[in-house]
């Protein structure tokens, strides 16, 4: 039981890196690590089960939490100080996610569709993913400029997205402007400082609408069309992947050097590599002899 309840934690950490992490797709890792099609249940009709989905939700939440604190503390000293490394190490994260999405897609016929799918999530997600890192640097913001309208379309399409295996909920928050907003108002939160309180609240409820509302939709095209639904997921993390690596080799990062690149690059594929081997071994513990 606790050892369920942590690997949960876990679980809700990863999930969390993802809202900050540009090409780093949270829903992938879920449904690597077994908790995707329970969280895809919960947020298409939540009231039902309620006590067994809070307590599903609640170590997932835990996790999330440390590593959203986590991550902002850390997130300017990361880029400012190791950017291109950093940048390597999403690559290393989506890199070694692959193989298990292409095994999903193995398991079903394949069809012609499957490959207008994947191209065209590989063209949207390389656009997106170029466009999104090229304005990474914006997170040096010093205030708040964004307007509350804005802020909940932002929360409420972050939502949707959040669903979306292979799409990087970062990267939306990049192409959507108010990344760095939401950075500038985690540090005046982690800091006591409640003056943006009311404006993460909004983007929190309207995030929480947003995959209520598209969690049906998506859970109904991946029982339904599997195959090509996980061929879309496989072009999107193709294109995520391609354009962190050439944004990173763009960089001019006077302490980088390629030992430190390989090994951060190493470093991050094994950590996806680790992750993937313990859901593997928890989901076989949970099944039924």
């Amino acid at each position: 039981m606790i050892k369920e309840f942590l690997y949960k934690v876990l679980c809700g950490f990863v999930i969390g890196i993802s809202m900050f992490a540009p090409g780093f797709s949270g829903s992938v890792m879920s449904i690597i690590m077994g908790v995707y099609q329970d969280i895809i249940r919960i947020a298409s009709n939540p009231f039902k089960d309620f006590k067994k989905n809070v307590l599903f939700c609640i170590p997932l939440g835990i996790g999330a939490i440390i590593s959203a604190v986590l991550f902002v503390i850390t997130f300017k000293f990361l880029f400012d100080t190791y950017e291109k490394a950093t940048y390597l190490l999403f690559v290393g994260l989506i890199f070694g996610n692959l193989p298990i999405i292409f095994t999903e897609i193995k398991k079903y016929e394949f069809q012609k569709k499957y490959v207008i799918g994947g191209i065209s999530s590989f063209v949207i997600s390389l656009i997106l993913c170029i466009l999104a890192i090229g304005v990474v640097k914006e997170s040096g913001a010093d205030g708040i400029t964004v307007a509350l309208p804005m802020l909940g379309i932002s929360g409420f399409i972050t939502g949707a997205s959040l669903l979306i295996p292979g799409l990087s909920v970062a990267t939306v928050l990049l192409m959507l402007g108010v990344y760095s907003q939401l950075i500038y108002i985690g540090e005046s939160l982690i800091h006591m400082n409640f003056t943006y309180l009311a404006l993460f609240i909004v983007f929190v409820v309207c995030t929480i609408i947003g995959v209520v509302i598209a969690s049906r939709g998506i859970k109904y095209i991946f029982e339904k069309f599997p195959g090509f639904a996980n061929t879309v997921v496989f072009g999107f993390m193709i294109g995520s992947l391609i354009g962190i690596l050439i944004h990173s080799l763009q960089i001019s990062d006077a302490n980088f050097n390629w030992l430190i690149g390989t090994i951060v690059l190493a470093a991050g594929i094994g950590v996806s590599l680790l992750f993937v081997r313990i859901g593997r071994v928890m989901n076989k513990e949970e099944q039924p002899q």
